[in-house]
């Protein structure tokens, strides 16, 4: 591969790990406004996500969109991974923006390799590998770091954000997990387009009846942007990057999404984030790469 391709990789990959990013701020910019609920906006976000992605696919493969639905096996997937992947990770995090802020609920949402660890020692019967119990203590002593600040005594933050982050992590491990094989046979965007717009069935009740109260022009940009720039476009370039390099280096590179949420929280939102919780970040980032070596390589820290 030219270094040109890979070039054209590694740039879609750190654009669409930065729309990822700036998303998760805008959503916190936009629970500033109380009536929007995190239950309303990631319904909204999941069925035109959802519906943009089937649109895009039907563009470009004809009328194959229900293909998907020829197989009950593969129905039967589908709907796991809607209702206990998809789901699930979009709620969690937006709850944990909701009741915590948009770095916080990021970098939890790292924790993911940590669960996927775990429950493939459990459904594999072995122990994992050397690098795997390093990088659970990692993330461990990073997250002990990122919720006290440190201090033993004290939460640096609320029970429920801690608690709906820890979810955003294990919900991003289901998500990864449970449509490998559906991805291994249908397109991408027809799997997580059916999924997004599936996904938010049980929302439809609060999409069509919760009242929105004093949404300004900003608050109606922020949503278009969260759905079409920090979903859309995201998953577009996150799709285009791995066609250029491997996926061990879209994951690395992925590091930009939390490093986006920080600095724009920070500096926008005036989210104030201490040295402790910046290190338990990087502690909890640096598992990521620790996964991405690779396997064969046997590396035994």
């Amino acid at each position: 591969m030219s270094s040109s391709n890979k070039r054209r990789g590694i740039l879609f990959a750190i654009v669409g790990s930065t729309l990822w990013g700036m998303s998760g701020s805008v959503a916190q910019f936009v629970f500033q406004n109380k009536s929007i609920s995190p239950l309303w906006l990631v319904g909204i976000r999941l069925f035109f996500a959802g519906l943009l992605l089937l649109v895009w696919y039907t563009a470009t493969n004809g009328k194959k969109v229900f293909s998907i639905f020829k197989s009950w096996h593969a129905v039967l997937i589908l709907m796991i991974f809607s209702f206990l992947g998809m789901l699930p990770s979009q709620l969690t995090y937006f709850m944990a923006i909701r009741y915590g802020n948009a770095p916080t609920a990021t970098v939890l949402q790292f924790l993911g390799p940590l669960f996927i660890i775990i429950y493939l020692a459990f459904a594999n019967w072995e122990l994992p590998r050397r690098v795997d119990m390093f990088s659970i203590a990692l993330a461990l002593f990073g997250t002990y770091l990122l919720v006290t600040q440190g201090n033993f005594n004290k939460l640096a933050l609320s029970p429920l954000a801690l608690m709906w982050g820890l979810l955003a992590g294990v919900s991003q491990a289901s998500y990864t997990l449970i449509p490998r094989k559906l991805l291994a046979e249908f397109d991408a965007r027809l799997v997580v387009g059916w999924a997004m717009l599936i996904g938010s069935l049980p929302f439809a009740k609060i999409i069509t009846t919760t009242s929105v109260q004093h949404v300004s022009t900003i608050d109606i940009v922020s949503i278009i942007f969260i759905i079409v720039f920090g979903t859309m476009f995201a998953y577009l370039l996150y799709l285009r990057s791995v066609q250029f390099i491997s996926p061990s280096t879209t994951g690395m590179l992925s590091a930009f999404e939390p490093l986006t949420a920080t600095i724009l929280s920070v500096t926008l939102l005036s989210t104030p984030i201490s040295t402790p919780e910046v290190i338990g970040g990087i502690l909890i980032l640096c598992t990521t790469f620790l996964q991405a070596l690779p396997q064969k390589s046997k590396i035994d820290i």
